[in-house]
């Protein structure tokens, strides 16, 4: 099978987004599938032969990511010479809104994917009033699709009940071969300043407003008052990164992390603190997880999926038991160590093949219903 998918964030950008839209296409391709990935260029890189390149604009307030300009005119012809039998739609941006009309005026079957709650980010942003607006923008959007993928049953529900026509879960896995506690490393941990038996704290994501890290950076000082050993590692980039590491003289910044290099980062951590609030998923929950490091973060999302709260990490519900919970398990490393090892080893049986083989078989449901509408019409 051919299939097509638009995305306005891929790597070498380093976000949720990106890596699952990544892990998806090397999936299909695995599979024996035909892949082409449309997406705006990133500086000066050139198309590869399954690429189709647009140009893209700076995102504001995120200079290191970009959004695509539409291109219908262009996708139009390529797709007449280049039918794909399937169109997957990752972003909700200018590209992706382009893809979907195009689509559309082919006959091309849809699918979409929501990666994230727009909606959810504007009170960070002063812009709350903006919230209804929002998420009647996606909804059209995602109306317009034959399918919306979402990676949690409690998103699907969300969107069911607010008047989305065709949520499908599509779950989210975490390759256990790479992240792991395997990959605990002693020397990145004294490159921290960190001794032997210390407690390293750690967040690995986007420095950005709409993480809530304020509440991170107030449960870790709890933490200092009975760790003074404790030190703060953050991995990641953003806009809020100056502000914090003026504030914070004492945090450990280390900047963008991938692959093997972000695993033994989250590996040498003993404390994952995961404050947001507007996550779609949030893929650094497994990652941490798998890492068999112990996890506090809010009960939705990822954590509400896969995260055992008292067995695998705690997850609470408001900002006081955030920092009640930090504390606690950072003052208790016999109840701090077994939740790590509990939840590296439920991520064990997470497999991203599974994942794929859900997704190719969505998106050749979806082609072999619109041939059987195309020939009934006939």
């Amino acid at each position: 099978m051919r299939y097509a998918i638009v995305t306005e964030t891929y790597p070498p950008e380093v976000n949720g987004v990106a890596l699952t839209v990544q892990g998806l296409e090397r999936g299909l391709r695995a599979r024996g599938n035909e892949v082409e990935v449309v997406r705006p260029r990133q500086g000066q890189d050139t198309a590869q032969p399954h690429e189709l390149l647009v140009r893209g604009v700076a995102l504001p307030r995120y200079p290191g990511l970009r959004f695509g300009l539409p291109v219908p005119y262009r996708l139009a012809r390529h797709w007449r010479r280049q039918r794909p039998d399937a169109v997957y739609i990752a972003t909700e941006g200018p590209l992706g809104w382009s893809a979907l009309r195009t689509a559309h005026r082919l006959g091309i079957p849809v699918a979409t994917g929501l990666h994230t709650r727009f909606d959810t980010y504007l009170p960070d942003y002063g812009a709350a009033w903006l919230q209804p607006v929002a998420l009647a923008w996606m909804r059209r959007f995602h109306n317009r699709g034959d399918a919306t993928l979402v990676p949690t049953r409690e998103l699907q529900d969300f969107l069911e009940s607010n008047g989305f026509h065709h949520p499908r879960l599509l779950a989210r896995a975490v390759d256990a071969s790479q992240f792991s506690p395997r990959q605990r490393d002693a020397d990145l941990r004294a490159a921290w300043g960190l001794h032997a038996r210390a407690l390293a704290v750690i967040h690995v994501g986007r420095i950005a407003a709409e993480k809530n890290l304020d509440l991170a950076i107030r449960a870790f000082r709890r933490i200092q008052r009975q760790r003074p050993d404790a030190r703060f590692v953050w991995v990641g980039d953003g806009p809020l990164r100056e502000r914090i590491a003026r504030e914070n003289p004492d945090f450990v910044f280390c900047g963008i992390q991938r692959g093997q290099d972000l695993a033994r980062h989250f590996a040498s951590g003993d404390l994952f603190l995961f404050p947001s609030r507007s996550e779609t998923f949030g893929n650094v929950t497994l990652e941490a997880m798998a890492s068999g490091v112990a996890t506090v973060a809010f009960d939705y999302g990822a954590a509400r999926e896969h995260l055992q709260s008292g067995y695998s990490g705690v997850t609470v519900d408001d900002e006081g038991n955030f920092i009640e919970a930090a504390q606690r398990l950072a003052g208790d490393d016999a109840l701090r160590a077994p939740l790590g090892a509990n939840a590296s080893l439920a991520m064990q049986r997470l497999h991203p093949e599974h994942v794929v083989a859900e997704f190719e078989a969505l998106l050749h449901e979806l082609s072999q219903r619109r041939r059987a509408h195309a020939l009934a019409a006939a």
